[in-house]
C-alpha cells in the first residue's frame, strides 16, 4: 500500500477530545473528512499525524494550545453597548454573533458576560487555550 504524503487528497475519520475527555468534534456516523495534505486546511500537527499513514491505519496526536488555536487572550474580550445590537435582539451569555469589521472581514464573537447595558464580547476561538487530542483513521487516499 501507499502511504499518505504531501499533496495527497485524503479522507479521514477522527474524534477530537479535550483534556477532560469531552468530545468537541467527530466524524463518527458521518462521511469522512476530506482535505489535501500541505494545503493549510487543517492544523499542521493534525496534517503531520496523517502523513505516512496507509489506508486503514490510525494515529493519535496531542496538540498543545499554542499549536492549535492559541492561548486564551483577555485582550480579545471587549465591551459594547446593548444598543449596538439590532432592535429586538436580546443577547444572551453563550450566544454567538458575526460582526462585520470596517475592513469588510467578519469575526465571530461570543457573549461572555452581560453587565447592565454593557455586553462583554469574546473574539477568541472557542477552542483557544485548549490542548486538543485527536484519534485519526486514514480511510482513503483519493
Amino acid at each position: 500500500m501507499v502511504a499518505a504524503k504531501e499533496g495527497d487528497k485524503v479522507k479521514v475519520h477522527y474524534t477530537g477530545t479535550l483534556e477532560n475527555g469531552s468530545v468537541f468534534d467527530s466524524t463518527e456516523g458521518q462521511e469522512p473528512f476530506e482535505f489535501t495534505i500541505g494545503s493549510g486546511e487543517v492544523l499542521p500537527d493534525f496534517e503531520n499525524a496523517v502523513k505516512g499513514l496507509e489506508p486503514g491505519q490510525s494515529a493519535e496526536v496531542k496538540i498543545k494550545s499554542e499549536n492549535a488555536y492559541g492561548d486564551y487572550r483577555e485582550d480579545l474580550c471587549f465591551p459594547v453597548e446593548k444598543n449596538y445590537f439590532p432592535e429586538g435582539v436580546e443577547p444572551k451569555v453563550g450566544e454567538f454573533f458575526s460582526l462585520q469589521l470596517k475592513n469588510g472581514n467578519t469575526v465571530v464573537v461570543k457573549v461572555k458576560e452581560i453587565q447592565g447595558d454593557t455586553i462583554i464580547l469574546d473574539a477568541n476561538h472557542p477552542l483557544a487555550g485548549e490542548n486538543l487530542n485527536f484519534q485519526i483513521k486514514l480511510v482513503e487516499i483519493a
